[in-house]
């Protein structure tokens, strides 16, 4: 979803409540879905999503967990085919077999036939019908449950009674949210809660001591940021665009002008790299990272003996 989100959704104030009634829009939709009979498939499945839409480390969990059990098992990521998520694709490609459709049922029936053995899907825990034999819920730590309330109103995509069905939960970010894990854990006791964030790998490809221009189109970009800030990068401007959004050529030769002229140095995300075209790239690096997940061989542990 391409959106820049809204100051309301961290804290309610008056345009929160004035859109409250419209979450039984939210609700409906939710409601509606559950009364589908669920499929099952022989094919292990892990989904890995979010409730809080957007930015949440999605898609660096997936990979992860790919890592965690691709020495074990035939794996292969599943993402549904939005047109404006093809990054998140190609990320996927770089680290393992991606099947897209716009049907995660099709592609989970396509994994079977090719002899996969588990299927870890990147986003679709609001997809009722299908029975995932684990499920696993991502937040970033500095947003949590932004406001508690669902869409329009907040960023929810669902009630947080919905995690009392999860077996896992993610706290992704630099801030230790130790509120927001009380809270998930009285809602789901068994819920098994780990935390991680984000590890540069290529930062001997930078010069620290040089000055930068920060620029992205991620669900979170404070984090981010954040990360820029810890590994001492000297970010003297930043231009923010809405998630998932497809930089123009046009947009791209400002930026580089705009460095130009103030003497920096164009820095971005692999993911947003990864939008722009090939021809496009020059004078542009990106940040590489991954996801650090703090206790990974209890996370491991709970991936093979819940499969």
């Amino acid at each position: 979803m391409r959106l820049i989100k809204p100051n309301f959704w961290n804290k309610r104030n008056i345009i929160s409540f004035l859109l409250y009634p419209l979450t039984i829009i939210t609700h409906s939709i939710n409601l509606f879905k559950i009364i589908f009979l669920k499929k099952n498939f022989i094919i292990k499945t892990i989904c890995v999503g979010n409730i809080y839409i957007g930015g949440t480390g999605k898609t660096s969990l997936a990979i992860a967990i790919n890592k965690i059990l691709s020495t074990k098992f035939k794996t292969v990521f599943i993402k549904k085919n939005y047109k404006n998520q093809q990054d998140e694709i190609n990320l996927l490609k770089k680290n393992g077999t991606v099947i897209t459709a716009k049907n995660r049922k099709n592609s989970l029936t396509k994994a079977e036939k090719n002899k996969f053995e588990v299927a870890i899907l990147d986003d679709g825990l609001q997809q009722k019908n299908i029975n995932f034999d684990l499920k696993i819920v991502c937040f970033n730590s500095y947003d949590g449950l932004g406001n508690g309330l669902v869409l329009p109103a907040g960023p929810l995509r669902e009630n947080i009674s919905q995690l009392k069905k999860y077996d896992i939960a993610l706290l992704n970010g630099e801030n230790r949210n130790y509120k927001l894990k009380s809270k998930l854990k009285s809602i789901n006791k068994k819920l098994e809660i780990f935390e991680g964030k984000y590890v540069a790998t290529n930062l001997n490809e930078f010069d620290r001591n040089k000055k930068y221009l920060m620029f992205c189109g991620i669900g979170n970009p404070h984090e981010f940021e954040k990360t820029l800030i810890k590994y001492k990068f000297i970010i003297k401007n930043k231009r923010i665009y809405p998630d998932h959004f497809k930089i123009s050529l046009n947009e791209i030769r400002k930026l580089k002008t705009i460095a130009k002229k103030q003497r920096l140095n164009l820095i971005t995300t692999e993911k947003d790299f990864l939008r722009i075209k090939k021809q496009e790239r020059k004078n542009i690096k990106f940040l590489k990272v991954d996801l650090k997940i703090n206790n990974i061989k209890k996370l491991k542990y709970n991936l093979i003996t819940k499969l």
